[in-house]
């Protein structure tokens, strides 16, 4: 009887413990991804659009998925929502996710990866003011617009540009110059021509937009001083990632399935932009986008490592990544990134 019932009590343990294995194991039923306003985050609008993930979710065999999206611009922002535990996976700039990459590392709690490239393009310098044609041209009595001071893509490919142009030592000139605004507002302030703000540093649809207006030009490209990099990415909390590899996988290949779609029908990828995006511009002027030699996207990450090198050149971060792989979701480590 006592051999009965210590049988009967190790069935239950087991059962119990099989129980808290599963739950442990069980990956979340929804997910919180952000994304931008601009062209370079076109895979996640196609992914939104298109349901691609809640597709790729149910083929992984997680059940329905609940994909909450939100638009957040500039890499401050993001990351203050990505540490106040309000978002799952981040689409931002390169150097947004490498800072928080570092200033986490080896924090259990706080630390974060990579999940994929994302996309890059050109980003124009544009002026209002005639006597700006290039970066040597900008004085203290100019302010150039950008989203996020110092740590936004496009102020850390300021400073990239600026050491080609000045010398590595004097990466920081310009920095006084600029000002933190979202690539809207910035939009409409360089163009309007009424604000203290004499250039934008922005991508695309932005840089296409104001360049229609006659009152303003192209002063730089980074596609012509820096070569080709991956621009934004995907990040996500570590904890997160490690507690749900199959979701990570479905989201990988979901966004494969977004930039197939975008490389084979750029009318619909762009018919999509249109329709979903809260910027105001045509089919035929994000074909044009879509069309340029310096615009393209891909999950696997081009040039990363590149971006973290100069930072921690440039004393913006304490940690420097050992290779492009350190950065990155193991999945990602038989693709031939940089």
């Amino acid at each position: 009887m006592v051999w009965k019932t210590s049988l009967t009590a190790a069935a239950v343990c087991i059962t119990a413990l099989l129980g808290a294995t599963e739950m442990a194991s069980a990956e979340v039923k929804e997910v919180r991804i952000s994304k931008g306003y601009g062209v370079l985050y076109l895979p996640l609008i196609v992914m939104e659009d298109q349901k691609l993930l809640e597709k790729q979710a149910e083929k992984a065999g997680l059940g329905p998925l609940k994909v909450n999206w939100l638009t957040l611009d500039g890499g401050n922002v993001i990351n203050d929502a990505m540490m106040a535990g309000s978002l799952d996976i981040a689409g931002t700039g390169a150097p947004g996710f490498i800072t928080l990459w570092a200033k986490a590392k080896g924090i259990a709690s706080a630390e974060v990866a990579g999940v994929s490239g994302l996309s890059s393009t050109s980003l124009w310098m544009n002026s209002n003011k005639a006597s700006i044609t290039s970066l040597k041209d900008i004085t203290s009595s100019d302010k150039i617009a950008l989203p996020g001071i110092k740590t936004s893509l496009s102020a850390v490919i300021l400073q990239m540009m600026v050491a080609h142009e000045f010398g590595p030592e004097n990466y920081a000139k310009l920095d006084p110059m600029t000002v933190g605004l979202p690539h809207p507002e910035a939009l409409a302030a360089l163009t309007s021509g009424r604000t203290e703000i004499t250039a934008h540093l922005t991508s695309p649809p932005f840089s296409y937009l104001e360049l229609k207006d006659a009152k303003i030009h192209r002063v730089a490209n980074s596609v012509d001083i820096l070569g080709r990099l991956t621009m934004d990415v995907t990040f996500a909390p570590k904890r997160f990632i490690d507690a749900n590899p199959k979701l990570i996988q479905a989201f990988l290949d979901a966004l494969d399935e977004a930039d197939a779609l975008i490389a084979n029908d750029k009318a619909m990828a762009a018919e999509i932009y249109v329709r979903t995006s809260k910027v105001k511009t045509t089919k035929e002027e994000v074909l044009e986008m879509l069309q340029d030699k310096d615009t393209w996207f891909s999950t696997t990450p081009e040039g990363v490592l590149k971006i973290a090198d100069f930072m921690h050149n440039a004393g913006s971060i304490k940690v420097k990544p050992a290779s492009w792989q350190d950065l990155f979701v193991s999945q990602l480590r038989d693709r031939k990134g940089s």
